[in-house]
């Protein structure tokens, strides 16, 4: 039998597109790096700190990160644990360090300007095939599928009749994105936005508001009942007592030091001794912490 998401969409891809665009032209959130002046640097900072970030943890630090560091050249001028500094707790910190290195392999390959094809954003380190296709889309007006959660969930629903996407992008999703996209460039790059911005405030995991989506006439997923998800548990993330809030306690102290701290700091933040070294063996594994001759720690400084 051949799963909803790799079926045929019940509905046509173009029905869809106007009123999705219409709503999003007069509900889109005010953010600075969908701003003109955001420029393609903004919108790609911008999709490294919103990977399994709220928007609203996030602006704080892109608005300071962005006065910092205005062009990929500043940041690369730094040392990369000034970027882990100014990650602050935003959670996930190695993505500080791919910007970093994304920004380094800009500064050193595209003359500092941020690259406008989708082969060479894919070629810089750090990159994945989401966020190449998110700033081509969004900073360059590119025809591209562009999935993250959000997507994926709005997509599940309307045109194939589940509540949730499978735990990981299948090709059937990536199959439907290109499927649904409009033929335009510019029009594509508006649906790409406007299905995401969709997928934030209206069609959300929980709570679904389907009396201010513009498609819900259209949802296949409304249309059948709103069948229950039938697919593997999904799990909720923990942080308590993990070795990700030890992680987090460790750096705290490293970020807010101006000087390489000795063990006697980093073994106060966390009682139990085994999974805090487990801890910081991690983030010395990671690049997150260099180890000094000394015994002292620091952030890392190549």
């Amino acid at each position: 039998m051949t799963s909803p998401s790799a079926q045929t969409p019940p509905v046509a891809a173009s029905s869809l597109h106007t009123p999705v665009i219409g709503w999003f032209e007069q509900h889109a959130r005010d953010l600075p790096w969908r701003r003109p002046e955001a420029g393609a640097w903004g919108v790609m900072v911008s999709e490294f700190m919103l990977q399994q970030t709220p928007v609203n943890r996030v602006l704080p630090v892109y608005e300071q990160w962005l006065a910092r560091w205005p062009r990929p050249a500043d940041l690369a001028a730094e040392a990369p644990g000034e970027a882990v500094r100014a990650w602050g707790r935003l959670g996930y910190p190695r993505r500080a360090l791919r910007l970093h290195g994304a920004a380094q392999a800009i500064t050193e390959r595209h003359g500092g300007d941020v690259p406008s094809e989708h082969a060479q954003l894919l070629a810089l380190p750090g990159i994945g095939e989401y966020t190449a296709a998110a700033v081509a889309s969004f900073a360059y007006g590119q025809r591209h599928a562009v999935l993250d959660t959000n997507v994926r969930r709005v997509f599940a629903r309307a045109a194939t009749g589940v509540q949730y996407p499978p735990n990981a992008t299948t090709a059937a999703e990536r199959k439907l994105a290109r499927a649904l996209l409009p033929e335009e460039d510019e029009r594509a790059a508006k649906w790409a936005a406007a299905t995401m911005e969709l997928g934030a405030l209206v069609c959300t995991a929980r709570n679904e508001n389907c009396d201010r989506c513009p498609i819900a006439a259209r949802c296949s997923w409304r249309l059948a009942g709103k069948p229950a998800h039938e697919g593997p548990p999904r799990k909720g993330q923990t942080y308590a007592g993990t070795d990700r809030q030890v992680r987090g306690r460790l750096l705290a102290v490293l970020r807010d030091a101006v000087a390489p701290v000795p063990q006697a700091a980093l073994d106060a933040v966390w009682e139990e001794p085994v999974q805090r070294a487990r801890a910081l063996d991690g983030l010395v594994a990671d690049g997150l912490v260099e180890p000094l001759a000394d015994g002292r720690y620091r952030l890392p400084m190549t």
